[in-house]
């Protein structure tokens, strides 16, 4: 399992990430975007997800214990998961067109993209990232895989709350009525 794991989930995120890259030219013009220091706030916990969860080892034996047994079963759960929520995000990330971006931003004629995946909420890419970062530490079963959930969490919340105020300013009252049927980040919850 263990060596399945090495191969099988580098293989998914850099694959997303691939594709990420791919399409991430082929957008509106930024006519605002957020600081270097806004975005290094939700960066820097990403990284530190990304090392503790598929790093070198971390000098604490407590991060390596197993919250979850060693099955075959919850292994392709969480990698099941894991593919769910990254092709999620590309499903959202498609229907929001040449408005994405990778940073906060706002477009030039930017528009407020409520179907697809944003009819269920209002940051489904997140949501997909979030997924799979749960289904990698299903899969990991260690609990250094719950600190990385928690702080890919914190990162996304940070970014998101920093986004919904933009399309505030930006949509007014039609992104508050957006905001009163859609939850932002877990449908029906949060």
């Amino acid at each position: 399992m263990t060596y399945i794991y090495r191969l099988l989930f580098p293989f998914m995120w850099l694959s997303w990430a691939l594709y990420w890259w791919v399409h991430s030219t082929n957008v509106k013009a930024t006519i605002r975007r957020e600081t270097f220091v806004s975005r290094l706030v939700y960066i820097s916990p990403l990284i530190l997800a990304v090392l503790l969860i598929w790093g070198p080892d971390v000098p604490s034996s407590f991060l390596h214990e197993r919250f979850l047994p060693k099955k075959l079963l919850i292994f392709w759960l969480g990698s099941a998961i894991t593919a769910g929520g990254l092709l999620f995000s590309i499903w959202a990330r498609l229907h929001l067109g040449r408005n994405w971006s990778g940073t906060v931003t706002i477009k030039e004629d930017h528009e407020l993209i409520t179907g697809g995946p944003y009819a269920f909420v209002r940051h489904p890419i997140y949501l997909g990232i979030l997924l799979a970062f749960i289904g990698s530490a299903t899969a990991c079963g260690q609990f250094r895989g719950i600190f990385s959930v928690t702080l890919v969490f914190c990162s996304l919340w940070y970014k998101l709350r920093q986004e919904e105020r933009w399309m505030h300013e930006r949509f007014g009252d039609g992104y508050d009525r957006y905001c009163r049927h859609v939850a932002a980040l877990v449908p029906f919850l949060l």
